[in-house]
């Protein structure tokens, strides 16, 4: 039988499932009100990120870096972005 959780939880199936699965109790809420809320979709892809090509050469760097792709001190804007989208 599904736990009421209060008035402040507006989906306990949500809420429960997160909680079985290790979620805090704060996430856990902020999940499961989002989702029974129909002008929110939390289930759909964020914001998109500019294309590599708008990207300063420096931030292709730090990324580079970020993610482990060696050689990345020698190469050009175009081949970070190469190295970027085949990594």
């Amino acid at each position: 039988m599904e736990k009421n959780h209060g008035p402040s939880i507006k989906d306990d199936e949500t809420y429960q499932a997160l909680r079985d699965d290790g979620a805090s109790k704060e996430k856990a809420a902020r999940i499961a009100n989002a989702q029974a809320n129909e002008s929110q979709h939390p289930a759909e892809k964020g914001g998109a990120a500019k294309p590599y090509e708008e990207w300063k050469k420096d931030d292709l760097y730090d990324r580079a870096k970020e993610i482990g792709i060696k050689g990345r001190s020698n190469m050009t804007k175009k081949e970070l972005i190469s190295a970027l989208r085949n990594h």
